[in-house]
């Protein structure tokens, strides 16, 4: 196997990597920020359940449309100057929600921040795949995870806070300010690191990149859709739990706004904790001479067991039982995401890294584009939120399913020949 070379300390690569993570953070708090704070902007507009459904899946489908574009973008551009293309872009949209004063600014905003928060998964994925060897690649995911965990759980505390004082349209402002500081601190770091740019070409690597560009062999590998549909399936789940979480834990228990805080930290520590696991536990195993095949398939597994039991809290009239295990199912969901993102850097040629996770990303939105507005109706139908839990306990299970009939065996790039030619 073919080694891992890079003079990079490891003190700087984890720098580095922080950084890039705490980036992440601002770059997705808009998502929580919105369901912790829907009535204040419901009340604001006079929205429904339909029309905050439709503008959580205008959001998603947004970033659905970019994730197109930008694994293509990181690709192109390198690690270094696609996180300051990103994070500048990311957060004046941002910023752009402090003049959202009707619906359609709202809408304009929102669709602004989709389309330029999507630079952020592919950016992460193939910052991995460039900084850390193989075998130490699921620890990172697990490390970033945590620390977007840590972020999201201080939001419930600090956003109700904030708002107080600010507004809502202030608190998505403080997001954007967050990331600006977050790209200052990265472009100190990461002065004069070769690994994070991509370096001018010959006229012959230009035409070998020109070719690589093309997305034909990347749509028509098994190992594609094996990981963009499990994906989907799986991302329906988190989206529905992020989105509507805070709508649940109102209606069936009666909780402010600020009483939300303490149900929200839970689940996302739980989040954090179970990605940092699942990472750990990959690496130890993948160090104990485990094959990548049985090491990711034997998480995903485990991670669709956990959450299997999710349609329970619905029996469950006691308000602490259900928000641990509502913890346990968001660990259950990044030990299973996890995976299948260390399958990418397992299974496709780094060149290809942003562009197949972009992809991924894409399906992963289009499933919360479809749970969105699927859930608006629902509740206003008045079914409640059984089916939708059903669904959300099965979808896992489905996904692993078509996952190992696609790619019954991960093989990494290393070991064979390019899986995309």
């Amino acid at each position: 196997m073919a080694q891992f070379n890079s003079p990079l300390g490891t003190r700087l690569r984890w720098s580095l990597f922080t950084v890039l993570c705490i980036a992440g953070v601002f770059n997705a708090m808009d998502r929580p920020i919105i369901a912790i704070l829907k009535p204040d902007m419901m009340a604001d507009f006079g929205w429904s359940d339909s029309d905050f459904g439709d503008l959580a899946a205008v959001t998603q489908f947004s970033a659905a449309f970019a994730f197109l574009f930008t694994g293509w973008l990181v690709d192109r551009l390198g690690v270094n100057r696609s996180m300051q293309v990103g994070a500048s872009a990311w957060s004046l949209a941002a910023v752009a929600h402090g003049w959202a004063l009707t619906t359609w600014q709202v809408v304009a905003a929102r669709v602004g921040l989709g389309v330029t928060e999507a630079v952020q998964t592919p950016l992460t994925i193939k910052t991995v795949a460039a900084l850390f060897p193989p075998d130490k690649r699921s620890f990172a995911f697990g490390f970033a995870t945590l620390l977007a965990g840590a972020g999201t759980i201080a939001m419930p505390f600090v956003i109700p806070a904030l708002a107080l004082s600010v507004g809502w349209r202030g608190a998505l402002v403080a997001g954007g300010i967050g990331g600006f500081a977050s790209l200052i601190a990265w472009m100190w770091l990461a002065r004069g690191v070769h690994q994070l740019r991509n370096d001018p070409a010959t006229p012959a690597q230009n035409a070998a990149q020109a070719d690589a560009d093309r997305y034909g062999a990347i749509l028509a590998s098994r190992s594609t859709w094996a990981i963009v549909v499990a994906k989907a399936l799986s991302d329906m789940t988190w989206w529905f739990i992020n989105f509507w979480l805070a709508d649940y834990y109102r209606k069936v228990f009666g909780l402010s706004t600020l009483e939300l805080a303490v149900p929200l930290a839970i689940a996302f520590a739980g989040s954090g904790l179970g990605a940092l696991l699942a990472g750990w536990a990959s690496t130890r195993l993948l160090e104990a001479g485990w094959s990548p095949n049985r090491v990711r398939k034997s998480v995903m597994l485990a991670s669709a067991l956990i959450v299997a039991p999710l349609p329970l809290v619905l029996s469950l009239h006691s308000f602490w039982p259900v928000a641990v295990m509502i913890g346990v199912v968001m660990a259950g969901h990044q030990g299973f995401s996890l995976s299948l993102f260390s399958t990418i850097t397992d299974v496709v040629p780094q060149a290809k890294v942003g562009r197949v996770t972009a992809f991924g990303a894409f399906m992963g939105n289009m499933g919360g584009v479809a749970i969105s507005l699927i859930t608006g109706r629902v509740l206003d139908a008045g079914f409640g939120f059984v089916p939708l839990f059903v669904f959300a306990a099965a979808s896992y299970l489905i996904a692993l399913a078509w996952f190992h009939m696609l790619l019954p065996e991960i093989r990494r790039p290393e070991d064979e020949v390019d899986l995309f030619e």
